[in-house]
């Protein structure tokens, strides 16, 4: 299985690269359940603090508030959400009905972003 991987220092040129401010958003209480990974997603750390415990035994990967983090596709865990947990994430590869939609809500934000 393919591990997490975390940026705890992502530049403001990358996440702009990456358009982190039309993502949709996704927050979690503090809580411990298990999570199946149908997509590869790339989430931004707003607020809290996680840890996700591979279901496979291997080492455990925390991070928080200020972390670029990778899921990758068919990873399977235990999320750990130690402080509440607020993300903007993006969805590629993987379950298309989940890409498509993520892909419309970044899409109608930026068009809102344009606005204003």
């Amino acid at each position: 299985m393919k591990e997490i991987t975390v940026d705890s220092n992502p530049s403001e040129a990358l996440l702009k690269k990456i358009g982190v401010a039309y993502w949709p958003t996704w927050e979690k209480e503090v809580s411990v359940f298990p999570w199946e990974f149908v997509t590869t997603e790339t989430a931004l750390i707003l607020e809290g603090e996680c840890k996700m415990i591979p279901k496979n035994g291997g080492p455990s990967t925390t991070f928080k508030a200020g972390d670029l983090v990778v899921f990758p596709l068919g990873y399977k865990g235990t999320w750990e959400v130690k402080k509440a947990l607020k993300k903007s994430y993006k969805h590629n590869d993987g379950k298309v009905v989940k890409c498509m939609f993520n892909r419309l809500t970044r899409l109608l934000n930026f068009t809102k972003s344009l606005m204003k």
